[in-house]
């Protein structure tokens, strides 16, 4: 790959649009599998720079703190209990700006980088409140006043946090400097609380599923908030783990190591494959790291918890931190970097600097116990019934197994989209038409609809396109994934069908008034842990649901990236 230009697929442009979408897309996974999305050396060094800048700001945020001094004096205030709490709060901020996951060209945001503060301080923008129904006060789609007003507020808020003094000494953690105060932290829970009733979006795009509960274990007092920190890594962890014990998880190995930075060698990144080039299903190494990983997360945190110091953690703590390292110089799509470099960091504070306290130290255990039950409750209810929990709370992390949206938008819905959003960014084909140009736009539309088919959801999802679209008039379509159109619509998007489903459908409708057939999107619920099923619906904005189904993963993992005829179980037909 060039140091300032992409890498992408040679193809004899002229033939190669003569073929069909499955004929065009498999060129397209054979680059994927040696070369992957081909990034620009530059970019990465992009992301790197963003990195470092993420750790200077939390750095100089910890030095506003009274009773920590000294730029290069980090080993005499790093593991101080405060210091976390900032890291905590910095990192939260730092994601619900818009500057953490899925900031981007990586992200396939080029102009501008980000969405979500530039869509949540104006009003008019769509938001999607989770209950609407259940929930006073939440009803409709529209962005008001009051909305931008709650986000300030939060941003805000957070902001007086990191820079306040800790409350005084307290002798069980040996600090002087103490913790921030309670009532900062009562504010900024409720106002995440509040503006997350009000828009799911935010809510998850402040990681809220990680930050919150890491928040809530701040009012607990001295020991108890390590402790309960503690409890919510093992539950992320755990978590995970628990999400990745499925057939789709070494698909995800096998694309993310063929995009991996670090695996530079075309014929190390063929390994990752069955038969390189007419065999992209997962090959025995993709097997043996997939199952090498979800061991490490499922029992390498239980040591680390459980044991209190020496060298079994030491040597859990180094796994830990390896494991994180393995993710970080990947460069997953979405990229979470900023997540994995506050990972490591809480490894170090909670289990390292802190390993002496553990469970039987707490003073108020039913209240811990309780704050794990919860968010442990939640991941188990989250795999089995994934369609009603995000799989960001429901700690579905890279486990392949996700809720999936494809777009079939016709031009004329393209213009309405344009013109009746409150929207920052334009349509994703727009945009790359400006980045790579016209002609050359197609070539990284369909790198991305590889990318979408190296995972098993994909093999479905084209397969029900074309279910989707009316008979004979399927040339009239673009085939947009609903991530994109998501970070159009709302402002931020991370692989979670719950933002771009009926109620992102209903609310584009509500302001664009489609006509009948402009725009059908496909709809794939992720796989229940407890069956080996997926549900599709079929919806045209317009008019509705007009069929479900479902399709079975055997069938999914068994064919190949280009595959466009998995076996679809009609339920309810037109």
């Amino acid at each position: 790959m060039g140091f300032l230009e992409p890498e992408l697929p040679v193809v004899d442009m002229a033939e190669w649009s003569k073929g069909t979408r499955s004929e065009r897309i498999r060129p397209m996974a054979r680059h994927w599998a040696e070369v992957g999305f081909g990034t620009p050396v530059a970019l990465h060094l992009f992301y790197v720079g963003k990195i470092c800048l993420y750790v200077l700001g939390g750095w100089l945020i910890v030095l506003c703190t009274r009773g920590i001094d000294g730029f290069t004096s980090v080993g005499d205030w790093w593991s101080e209990p405060i210091v976390f709490q900032k890291a905590v709060l910095y990192t939260l901020l730092f994601e619900v700006v818009g500057l953490g996951c899925g900031f981007g060209p990586l992200n396939n945001r080029f102009f501008p980088p980000l969405g979500s503060i530039l869509y949540w301080l104006r009003p008019n923008t769509i938001r999607l409140p989770p209950w609407p129904g259940r929930i006073p006060l939440t009803r409709g789609t529209n962005r008001s006043v009051l909305d931008v007003a709650l986000y300030a507020a939060l941003l805000v808020m957070t902001v007086i946090a990191l820079l306040s003094n800790g409350t005084g000494p307290i002798p069980e953690l040996a600090t002087t400097v103490g913790l921030l105060p309670v009532w900062q932290i009562v504010a900024v829970l409720v106002l995440l609380a509040v503006l997350g009733l009000r828009d799911k979006v935010i809510f998850l795009a402040a990681r809220g599923e990680v930050y919150a509960p890491l928040v809530v274990a701040f009012l607990f007092t001295g020991v108890d908030s390590i402790v309960a920190a503690k409890f919510v890594f093992l539950v992320i962890w755990m978590g995970a783990a628990l999400s990745k014990l499925n057939k789709h998880f070494p698909f995800v190995i096998s694309t993310m190591m063929s995009n991996s930075p670090v695996f530079r060698r075309k014929s190390l990144k063929r390994k990752f494959f069955e038969d390189f080039p007419d065999d992209l299903r997962p090959g025995r190494l993709s097997r043996l790291f997939a199952h090498g990983a979800t061991a490490v997360e499922m029992l390498v945190p239980v040591a680390l918890f459980f044991s209190h110091g020496g060298l079994v953690t030491a040597i859990a703590a180094v796994v830990m931190v390896g494991f994180h390292l393995g993710i970080l110089t990947a460069v997953p799509m979405g990229v979470p970097l900023e997540w994995n470099v506050f990972m490591i960091f809480g490894v170090l504070v909670l289990f390292v600097a802190h390993a002496d306290l553990g469970v039987g130290d707490l003073h108020h255990p039913v209240l811990v116990a309780l704050l794990f039950v919860v968010i442990a409750g939640i991941v188990i209810a989250g795999n089995l019934f994934p369609r009603a929990i995000s799989f960001l709370p429901g700690m579905r992390y890279y486990a392949g197994n996700w809720d999936t949206t494809m777009w079939c938008v016709t031009p004329s819905a393209a213009a309405k989209i344009g013109r009746g959003i409150v929207a920052i960014a334009s349509m994703p084909q727009a945009q790359l038409e400006r980045f790579y140009g016209k002609d050359r736009a197609q070539i990284p539309m369909y790198m991305g609809y590889a990318f979408r088919a190296m995972n098993t959801h994909g093999r479905a999802l084209f397969t029900l396109v074309h279910r989707a679209m009316p008979a004979g008039r399927e040339n009239e379509y673009t085939i947009t994934d609903g991530e994109r159109i998501c970070s159009t619509a709302v402002g931020w998007n991370f692989g979670d069908g719950h933002m771009h489903n009926e109620q992102l459908i209903a609310a584009m409708q509500q302001r664009c008034r489609f006509e009948p057939g402009e725009v059908r999107v496909v709809l794939l619920d992720a796989q229940p842990i407890n069956k080996g099923t997926q549900e599709y619906r079929l919806v045209d904005a317009a008019t509705g649901e007009f069929e479900r189904g479902f399709v079975y993963v055997a069938d999914m993992v068994t064919r190949q990236p280009w595959a466009d005829d998995v076996p679809v179980h009609v339920r309810a037909p037109a």
